[in-house]
């Protein structure tokens, strides 16, 4: 059995709003488990549910084989952590970091080990005495996290906690908060709406639509295998081919036809770029006409109206002399292991 399983849990808000819709989910010992999906999909309710903050309409929730849904929060033994950081402003890092310490009737002693070793895990161990205003969100947020991590909880919850944070700090905080978690070894649910950081920091991800799972897997299945529409559009970028004579004859030029399939799609990274009549390496192509050229230092991103439709091409490396401008005629390539088909249910075909 797993450590957390969740089954098929349902929570209504009202007569009308299901946030969540039979959702299933199973985490491990140490797991980093990531609930990704766009704001209202159920991720933050599923998580509220675990931490015991809203009950569930109806499902099971089990910790270590043991039925949570009858444990009231404050005896879950779960550490959370919040995105608004909820540091106690009149308190010392220290006080802050062992406030949950003291109704668990820890000794003194044990409180300072433990708070000083929290502290330094998040490298906070020179800043115990200080006061939280005079810390930067960066800061904050450590002692949120060691204060979640200091009262050695079975489970970790985390919702969205660097979204307050800038775009360089967010993605420095999220590699200490993966470190740290590795370090401590606890399984951890975090919650996010960056397809990015999810990908990055998670074991697995479990993407969220519309209070129902979308799918399940580790970050490289997620992105390389999405196994519905949503999924591929949701993580990362995606290229949709219109039907039509040009999508028909591409498929022909690479011998493809799957029964049931009605979308055709590529990641722009999956896509070539050639001179009209160049080599296409056993690519079928699309000809077209480039409509804009975006440079970005590691890569460049190719914007080319097609008959199939405008498609974007991602290419790798551009240096500091490629450059293509609007109007030049090229072709598009589109190797035959870039495509991915979905039939009339958003469902994977033949992936």
């Amino acid at each position: 059995m797993s450590y957390l399983t969740v089954s098929n849990a349902m929570k209504r808000f009202g007569p009308e709003f299901m946030a969540l819709n039979g959702v299933s989910v199973a985490v491990e010992r140490g797991e980093f488990f990531t609930l990704l999906g766009p704001s209202g999909c159920g991720k933050t309710t599923l998580l509220r549910s675990i931490a015991g903050f809203n009950d569930l309409t109806s499902g099971d929730i089990t910790l270590d084989g043991a039925n949570l849904r009858i444990v009231p929060p404050h005896q879950r033994d779960i550490g959370m952590v919040f995105q608004d950081y909820a540091v106690f402003p009149h308190l010392s890092v220290f006080e802050n970091v062992a406030f949950g310490l003291k109704p668990r009737k820890v000794p003194a002693a044990e409180i300072k080990t433990r708070v000083t070793q929290a502290l330094d895990a998040v490298r906070l161990g020179a800043m115990a005495d200080r006061l939280p205003a005079a810390m930067s969100g960066g800061q904050q947020q450590r002692i949120g996290l060691a204060r979640a991590m200091v009262i050695k909880p079975r489970l970790l919850l985390m919702d969205e906690p660097l979204s307050n944070l800038d775009a360089k700090l967010r993605i420095e905080l999220r590699e200490e908060i993966r470190d740290i978690q590795k370090q401590v070894d606890i399984a951890t649910i975090y919650v996010t709406h960056d397809q990015e950081e999810a990908l990055a920091i998670s074991d697995r991800i479990c993407v969220m639509n519309a209070g129902r799972i979308e799918q399940v897997g580790t970050p490289p299945e997620i992105y390389g295998d999405p196994q519905t529409r949503f999924v591929a559009e949701f993580v990362g970028t995606l290229n949709t081919f219109a039907p039509g004579a040009a999508l028909d004859a591409m498929l022909s030029q690479l011998g493809l036809s799957l029964p049931g399939a009605t979308v055709w799609t590529a990641r722009p990274e999956r896509l070539g770029l050639a001179a009209r009549g160049g080599d296409t390496g056993g690519a079928a192509t699309l000809e077209g006409t480039i409509a804009k050229f975006t440079y970005l230092g590691r890569e460049a991103h190719v914007q080319v109206e097609t008959p199939a439709g405008l498609v974007v091409v991602q290419i790798a490396n551009p240096g500091m002399t490629l450059t293509h401008q609007p109007g030049e005629q090229v072709s598009v390539l589109v190797p035959r292991e870039a495509l991915m088909a979905f039939g009339a249910d958003n469902i994977r075909i033949g992936g």
